[in-house]
């Protein structure tokens, strides 16, 4: 094996996919509710981004991140217009979004509050001090301008931690809606926090690297809190399975200069033809509806089997759902899942991620239920 031991794989050897499924070398099908942890947001191989890909791929795949390309511009034009955002900067991962989105906010504190660079960053304990911090930090600090920000960790939910870390050095705060893998920010505290911002005179920062791109059932989960963010970062789903990332900011959070951002594949013309299928396809009339009503028929499944074997409560919304274990280890789950064909995620030791394409269907989440039921059983030796 001339792979990198970086993750440990299970034997499997995936050949093919599509929609929910995929079929590994030897012909065998597996439900997929990973879905690339959450990349494939339309499934495997829809037909819309097949070929959309295939159209672009005959003309231009990247000129190169200094030149413009049609693609580019088109996606940036269209995702301005539905988040009310100003400008948009496209990237290839959530981690160099985060990252970009730190060293915009720290420019701005250059520009409007006297060279504060104090970022507060919502997190809950499984993150330790900040979330994704050896990526945000890189990210942040990996060219000279704008300079060094400054991260520091509050709770979530806990507004009374947060105005307490505010000061005169700081410049933004930036959470996600779901944090790690077991809180969720309630609706109270993200208004809260948004005001707070405002009577502070600091930019919201929302991180949808997870939730947006209709992952919570709506286009942003900003938009489910009616939360207006001053930047937003987007990632995961974006691209459909390419990789793709967006930063969007709006008003006087408008401020990078050439210079200041560079990527060699930013903003590709592959990965942009790419980006408008997804979005398009989720702006399509019913799609988020059907996103909704496939997140609550996942939701009512996963918490009657969670009550059956007294697991839960579950964390998340709309087609991100976490499900924690009282006294089974996760990873087990998993393998017995995969005994079982199907594919589920692990995310902590004794939580289980449920991110389903968001075309899945009710009855491929019927058929998860049992094969998760069965799973159970495996590792619990109950029935």
């Amino acid at each position: 094996m001339r792979m990198m031991r970086t993750l440990e794989r299970p034997s499997q050897l995936f050949v093919r996919g599509q929609g929910s499924w995929l079929w590994d070398v030897e012909g065998d099908a597996y439900l997929d509710f990973t879905q690339g942890l959450m990349a494939n947001s339309l499934g495997h191989c829809p037909s819309v981004l097949v070929g959309a890909l295939r159209r672009q791929v005959d003309n231009l795949i990247n000129p190169g991140a200094g030149y413009y390309n049609l693609g580019m511009l088109k996606l940036a034009t269209r995702l301005c217009q539905v988040t009310d955002s100003d400008q948009a900067y496209f990237l290839s991962s959530g981690a160099e979004a985060r990252g970009a989105a730190i060293r915009l906010a720290s420019k701005w504190g250059q520009l409007h509050r006297g060279g504060a660079g104090r970022i507060v960053m919502v997190c809950d304990g499984s993150r330790g001090n900040v979330q994704d911090a050896p990526a945000a930090r890189y990210w942040a600090t990996a060219v000279d301008k704008p300079g060094t920000a400054e991260l520091v960790g509050v709770p979530c939910n806990d507004l009374q931690a947060l105005a307490s870390a505010l000061d005169e050095r700081t410049v933004a705060v930036m959470l996600e809606p779901l944090q790690g893998e077991t809180e969720v920010a309630t609706r109270e505290y993200l208004q809260a926090v948004s005001r707070l911002c405002n009577e502070r005179g600091l930019l919201l920062i929302l991180d949808e690297v997870q939730t947006g791109i209709g992952r919570y059932g709506a286009l942003l989960a900003g938009e489910l809190y009616d939360v207006r963010a001053d930047i937003v970062t987007l990632g995961t789903g974006l691209g459909g399975g390419m990789p793709l990332a967006a930063l969007l900011a709006r008003g006087s959070a408008c401020c990078f200069e050439p210079g200041d951002l560079v990527g060699s594949c930013h903003g590709n013309a592959l990965a942009s033809a790419a980006g408008l299928a997804v979005l398009d396809t989720v702006l399509e009339a019913g799609f988020l509806e059907h996103v909704r009503a496939a997140g609550e028929h996942l939701r009512e499944g996963l918490v009657q089997l969670a009550g059956r074997y007294g697991h839960g409560p579950l964390r998340g919304r709309g087609l991100l759902t976490n499900l924690p274990l009282a006294g089974l280890p996760a990873a087990a789950v998993v393998e017995a899942a995969l005994k079982e064909r199907l594919l589920i995620g692990a995310p902590q030791a004794h939580c289980l991620r449920f991110s389903p394409a968001l075309t899945v269907s009710h009855g491929n989440i019927d058929e998860m239920l049992k094969r998760l039921t069965r799973a159970l059983c495996r590792v619990s030796g109950r029935n």
